[in-house]
């Protein structure tokens, strides 16, 4: 199958959009004009039950929905397009809208280091042992997720992430062998053509860089578009460079987002993880917890069993990030960690690797251990699975049990704690 990709300007040319209404179509017109739309053809002919389209998930994932918006959004938008406004007030309009949805989430700026007074605007290092890549390259992905945390990558220049120096970023590990984990990221990096990867992998290779031992590539290609593993022209290729990467003695993992175990049951998807894992590769997963999507333990207690049945590691739940269309994806903290709960509870103890749920937040992933009641206050237990400041993990802390809370800016210290221990610290990474 060779990639094809549907856009606001081009969604109308899907043969099976026909089955949407006039209005349904404007609702996408609409949000798609705030949110960034993309869909592959993968998606489009092998993913969507379009015989029950407006509650399959892979159609929510990618289609964006009325609910999207605030009411108050969604109508600044539609009158304007009803109106046939000028380019010009049109995009005034939408950026203002973009800027109330928190295009920073968890303080993405503040992990952007510098290098000999340079700002490194493509590399971001929050956690002690790993260094976050952005490759200008991979800066897209095959399709975009409506929940996506990182949506003002396609949207606001002003808030992207990009780097193509990889001399830069060498000689940034060099400086700090404290990183023993890379993690290139994007948007996709699978989207970048072989000679790409070739360019970045051999940079660190050629480097005898003996502190970075595991290389991650953040990628949903698995999910979207499979063949970039099976049939692509270049597909061999970078099969073979990462076998060299392994062969090195670098642990190689693709750290996949399936969101569904749906997505894990084409036949091209089969192959593509066949194909990674016969080479050395490790695969692990990780997805939010999503209103409308996955909000179903079943669900997630058959994706981690059929993943380990494929030989994939289950790495992440994750609690939907407190940016862009939060409030139409988002549950309850509460909420949450019962259907963490009762899916672990119905998966054996080779299933159970995965941890969540867990927000990542300003000061660092932040996991909900579950509720107790301690001297009569009921609170929530809380741990660090990664933090700012590598003393912070694995300390429990505790909160005031709040029953509409859905981040940790929702919650207040328990017993009469003015404030968490964490907070007020210096946003920049503690390197100890």
């Amino acid at each position: 199958m060779k990639y094809r990709a549907f856009t606001l300007s081009n969604f109308r040319q899907i043969p099976q959009i026909e089955k949407l209404s006039e209005d349904q179509k404007f609702v996408i017109e609409v949000v798609g004009t705030v949110l960034p739309f993309k869909v592959s053809s993968y998606i489009v002919d092998e993913l969507i039950d379009w015989n029950n389209f407006e509650k399959d998930p892979f159609y929510i994932l990618n289609f964006p929905q009325k609910g999207m918006l605030s009411e108050e959004h969604y109508n600044i938008v539609a009158k304007l397009l009803k109106d046939g406004t000028d380019k010009a007030t049109l995009k005034k309009a939408v950026d203002n809208i973009r800027l109330q949805l928190n295009p920073n989430p968890a303080g993405q700026e503040s992990n952007v280091p510098s290098l000999d007074g340079e700002r490194l605007n493509g590399i971001q290092h929050k956690y002690r042992e790993t260094m976050l890549f952005f490759p200008s390259q991979g800066q897209t992905c095959h399709a975009y997720c409506t929940f996506c945390f990182r949506w003002p990558q396609f949207a606001m220049n002003s808030f992207k992430f990009a780097m193509k120096e990889a001399d830069l970023m060498i000689k940034y590990l060099k400086k700090h062998p404290e990183v023993t984990d890379v993690l290139f990221t994007g948007g996709d990096p699978a989207v970048m053509p072989t000679k790409y990867f070739e360019y970045y992998f051999n940079a660190i290779l050629d480097a005898g860089l003996d502190h970075v031992q595991t290389i991650r590539i953040g990628t949903k290609a698995l999910s979207y578009w499979p063949y970039r593993f099976t049939t692509d022209d270049d597909a061999e290729d970078l099969l073979k460079l990462f076998k060299k990467v392994v062969d090195k003695g670098i642990d190689l993992s693709i750290m996949a987002h399936f969101n569904h175990y749906k997505a894990m049951e084409t036949d091209a998807v089969k192959e593509a993880v066949d194909n990674l894992l016969s080479i050395g590769v490790k695969i692990r997963s990780q997805s939010p917890l999503l209103k409308n999507i996955n909000d179903d333990h079943e669900i997630w207690s058959t994706m981690w069993r059929k993943q380990v049945n494929m030989g994939i590691i289950p790495y992440y739940m994750f609690i939907a990030r407190n940016t862009g269309a939060q409030d139409y994806f988002a549950v309850t903290l509460e909420e949450a960690w019962r259907t963490y709960q009762k899916a672990i509870q119905k998966v054996s103890g080779v299933c159970r690797t995965v941890r969540g749920p867990s927000m990542s937040c300003v000061p660092g992933k932040v996991q909900v251990l579950g509720m107790q009641k301690i001297h009569g206050e009921k609170v929530f237990v809380l741990n660090f699975l990664q933090g700012r400041n590598p003393d912070w993990v694995g300390r429990p802390f505790f909160a005031r049990y709040n029953p509409k809370a859905i981040w940790l800016d929702d919650l207040e210290p328990a017993f009469g704690e003015e404030e968490f221990f964490f907070e007020n610290c210096n946003l920049k990474l503690h390197i100890v």
